[in-house]
């Protein structure tokens, strides 16, 4: 049914609310109409009823035996005194009485020449009751109409809502990053969810185009770089040993691993990489690739886990995590980090004590070339990228948050079961 403040429900509310005004506005016309014409038939049949019965003083043709009238006296008792006043001012008047609720009387007098009043009074009640019988038809029918029409137009707007459902799927697809994403609409043209159905096939087209030129500049300067650095690391290897050839070593060593990481990431862009699943120790596994990186972590395992997955990428992701906790989680007063590393059943939670991940990278994830810190030179923004990269690859999931009590950055994988 959708939720009540969807634009759906909306509509049968605009709807309902135009049924109703125009219900209560042509009700109101209706009535008024239908009001002023039985006064004046009864009016007129009033002024008849009065020249009838006046007729033989007059002189007149017509008997008073021809008329049907309460009376034809003045009687300042029954006579309503609004009536008396206007035919003394005016000669003649007539005046509809609802004294009596549910026997109205429409009045008709006249200023006869010797200065006496003459009046006759007419049942009104028949016209009356026709009058409340049509209202009540016309609130009955009124709503019997608004409770088909708001169903119809509930019904009605759900085809353009469904459409609009549609674009909104596929926006929430492009922007969880699947740019493979379309709504079907191509370049036809139509009504205004047509043109916004193709806005959006348009938007996906472009920016997947920049992500494949992005992608494949990022190949090949990967690639490009990669002959003459190996050029570099055997002329830095024939170099006599000091300060300023260590020097070197060390810069062509963090260029070697900078275009190491551009590689991998082209194949992982490329989805090139395939996973090499099998059931592995999980403590063993993550103690072994805490130790090659060489960096100083607390490793805790729960029992003997036993996960199924690729040992190689997992070794990749644990090594990414752990050297970024000591790259960018020094504690204040401290001189290296502090970085506990803890093994579950199909979990692997890295933790530092430092500052925490910025807004940025919780809000929408590691960007490469982003590091979030204001030290440039402290990391090419690479390591989250390809750990979050290689554990899709294996069919986990990496989540990054900031730990409530110091709000040191906490890395947690979750392995498929």
């Amino acid at each position: 049914m959708g939720h009540w403040r969807s634009l759906r429900w909306k509509i049968a509310l605009l709807v309902a609310v135009a049924c109703c005004s125009i219900a209560f506005i042509v009700g109101l016309l209706v009535h008024g109409s239908t009001y002023d014409r039985s006064m004046n038939d009864g009016a007129a049949r009033a002024y008849t009823a009065l020249d009838g019965a006046l007729a033989p003083s007059r002189g007149s043709a017509d008997g008073a035996d021809s008329v049907d009238v309460a009376h034809v006296v003045y009687n300042p008792e029954e006579t309503p005194a609004e009536l008396v006043r206007k035919a003394r001012e005016h000669g003649r008047a007539d005046l509809y009485d609802e004294s009596r609720q549910y026997s109205p009387r429409m009045w008709a007098a006249e200023r006869r020449d010797d200065g006496s009043l003459a009046a006759v009074s007419l049942d009104m009640t028949p016209d009356q009751l026709s009058r409340r019988a049509l209202d009540r038809h016309m609130w009955k029918y009124s709503l019997a109409a608004l409770a088909v029409i708001v169903p119809l137009s509930a019904f009605a707007a759900e085809l353009p809502n469904r459409r609009l459902r549609r674009v909104a799927r596929t926006a929430r697809r492009i922007a969880s990053g699947d740019l493979a994403a379309r709504t079907g609409a191509g370049h036809r043209t139509g009504d205004e969810i047509t043109e916004i159905s193709a806005s959006v096939d348009t938007m996906a087209d472009s920016l997947q185009d920049r992500l494949l030129n992005e992608q494949r500049f990022t190949a090949d300067v990967a690639h490009e770089l990669r002959t003459p650095l190996m050029g570099l690391v055997t002329s830095a290897g024939l170099l006599p040993e000091g300060e300023a050839t260590e020097l070197v070593r060390d810069r062509v060593r963090v260029l070697r691993t900078l275009v190491e990481d551009l590689l991998e990431i082209s194949r992982l862009d490329a989805d090139a990489e395939q996973a090499d699943i099998r059931p592995v120790p999980l403590g063993e596994v993550v103690a072994e690739s805490v130790a090659r990186t060489g960096l100083v972590a607390r490793v805790t395992v729960s029992g003997k886990p036993v996960a199924a997955t690729d040992p190689r990428r997992l070794d990749r992701i644990v090594a990414n995590l752990v050297t970024n906790a000591h790259r960018h989680g020094v504690e204040p007063g401290r001189e290296r980090a502090t970085v506990e590393v803890t093994v579950g059943e199909r979990t692997v939670v890295v933790r530092d004590h430092g500052p925490g991940f910025p807004e940025s990278l919780l809000a929408d994830g590691p960007r490469r070339f982003r590091t979030g810190v204001a030290e440039r030179g402290r990391g090419h923004g690479l390591g989250l990228t390809i750990a979050l990269g290689q554990a899709q690859v294996i069919g986990a999931t990496l989540t990054f948050a900031n730990a409530a009590d110091d709000g040191g950055a906490v890395a947690t994988l979750r392995l498929p079961g």
